[in-house]
């Protein structure tokens, strides 16, 4: 965890020398950092911005095999995912859960019936358990009531899992850290340093504190996903990257009420959506297209996006009626797939990672959220033979220490072991709205887990901003003194975060 001297504690210690250093703090970054202090490597890791704020908090909450990829004949990739899917569900109860899709077939669809079944056969046989079934149409709508019934012949049952993505990569940047990983958040990598041709740290810059330091290591791993090619850049690397944004609206439930997931293809062009139930509401989308803004402006979803789902909605579910100004809120994030053949759609590019080496810069992008673990190990051989070492692969190893069955609450199961511990104070139970989220989590969260501004702890730490009508701009008064007596804020402090929050929420996450 991180105390609260913690930054300075940081600037301290990097001066030492490092085997790793991690540039970029989301799951890929997180996922190597374990691995390679697992193998008894010196690792520090920085995060230009807040952990997990890039991709990494933007997906679509799910961890799956990626069904859609049997239809492009990536056999090797669906078999992997579901295989690391599995093992997420086994390894870390409570934080990725079993989630039941439902797959309506509507007469004249394609893929029909029969090849849908045929899919779902293969997906099962690559988890080694029976989880899909078909459903005729009486039985179907009765789970999925305001589901379009036109044309509906029935439909099938499938399972993936669902988590939070940001809770997820915070847990194994924990664990990296039991392992004696340094990490820090607002720390941006300026300027690659070599030794010769070949590089050896980088010129680093605490954002918080406006001072500058080198960071010196025998390998440096590029970690940054969808920013993965300015640093490329630094060592004559070719850019490679072809950024998708995908974005999704939050409904309250009441507003879309799937009390099961749901997959369902976009009338007009036959993409994947889903409706999810998360954390009490609905999570709708996603859209797959060119980001084509800056990467130094905070993706948010157009208003051809917006108009793009909410006609997908109102196809699937017209007795909702349901309009954009109904969401909670909107998110978008961008996926850093490496560009394929010329003239591929957005859906046809794929998900698999890549791995570059050069001059000393081990850079890792692509991949998927539920396959970290195996991309990390693949990173982990790259540095083995930068280093000259070999590192014994353990694929069977658990991901993280599972939190124990006295801790297995829901704020045991999103912060981990060290929550257990923590003294309970007479207002720990307040609910912070209409959230599940605790005043026990939150002063936790503000204590020990490098929370820097306000959105860390509404949009990251805990979910409320996504979940809270207007961000939770109305419950911030009862925050102040919590948040003010734990991060040592004054009034004038407050204020700025306050006014910081609202604008970037109204920018970035309210419904267009």
């Amino acid at each position: 965890m991180w105390t609260q001297d913690w930054r300075s504690q940081f600037e301290a210690a990097a001066e030492r020398a490092f085997d790793v250093l991690i540039v970029g703090g989301g799951i890929a970054g997180a996922g190597v950092a374990l691995q390679a202090a697992r193998a008894g490597l010196r690792v520090v890791l920085i995060e230009q911005n807040d952990f997990a704020s890039g991709t990494s908090s933007w997906s679509s909450k799910l961890v799956h095999g990626g069904l859609r990829y049997l239809a492009s004949g990536d056999w090797r990739l669906t078999r992997e995912s579901v295989q690391e899917r599995q093992r997420l569900m086994h390894d870390l109860p409570g934080l990725v859960t079993p989630l039941d899709f439902m797959l309506p077939v509507y007469a004249h669809d394609k893929p029909g019936r029969w090849a849908l079944q045929a899919a779902l056969g293969a997906y099962d046989f690559m988890a080694r358990k029976r989880y899909s079934h078909y459903m005729k149409p009486a039985e179907f709508g009765a789970h999925m009531p305001y589901l379009n019934r036109d044309g509906l012949k029935g439909g099938f049952v499938y399972r993936d899992a669902l988590t939070d993505d940001v809770r997820l990569t915070l847990r194994v940047l924990i664990e990296a850290r039991s392992h004696g990983v340094l990490a820090a958040n607002y720390v941006r990598a300026e300027q690659l340093l070599f030794d010769g041709d070949t590089v050896n740290g980088a010129r680093v810059a605490d954002r918080e504190t406006g001072r500058c330091f080198d960071i010196r290591a025998a390998v440096v791993v590029n970690a940054t996903g969808p920013w993965s090619d300015r640093l490329r850049a630094q060592v004559e690397g070719a850019a490679q990257l072809r950024p998708l944004r995908g974005s999704h609206f939050v409904f309250p439930f009441h507003v879309l009420p799937v009390g099961r997931a749901i997959t369902l293809f976009h009338p007009d062009d036959r993409r994947p959506l889903f409706a999810i139930p998360w954390q009490g509401a609905t999570v709708f989308g996603t859209t797959d297209l060119d980001h084509e803004q800056p990467m130094d402006e905070v993706p948010r979803m157009s208003a051809a996006e917006s108009d793009y789902l909410i006609a997908a909605a109102r196809h699937y579910f017209p007795a909702r009626n349901m309009q954009a100004a109904d969401a909670l809120s909107c998110f978008a994030g961008v996926r850093p797939i490496v560009r394929g053949e010329p003239g591929a759609s957005a859906s046809q590019e794929s998900r698999e990672s890549s791995i570059e080496r050069e001059r000393g810069l081990i850079t890792v992008t692509g991949g998927k959220l539920t396959t970290f673990r195996v991309t990390a190990n693949d990173v982990l051989e790259q540095v083995g033979q930068a280093l000259g070492r070999r590192f014994v692969r353990n694929d069977k190893a658990p991901i993280i220490h599972a939190v124990g069955a006295d801790a297995q609450t829901r704020g045991g199961v999103r912060h981990g072991p060290a929550f257990a511990g923590m003294s309970a104070r007479a207002d720990d139970a307040r609910a912070l709205g209409t959230t599940d989220y605790r005043f026990r989590e939150l002063r936790f969260a503000l204590s020990h887990e490098a929370v820097a501004h306000l959105d860390d702890l509404l949009l990251r730490r805990t979910r409320a901003g996504l979940l809270l009508d207007q961000g939770g701009l109305a419950q911030l008064s009862a925050l102040e003194p919590l948040v003010c007596d734990t991060l040592g804020w004054d009034a004038a402090r407050w204020s700025d975060e306050v006014e910081r929050y609202r604008a970037h929420w109204h920018q970035v996450h309210a419904p267009v």
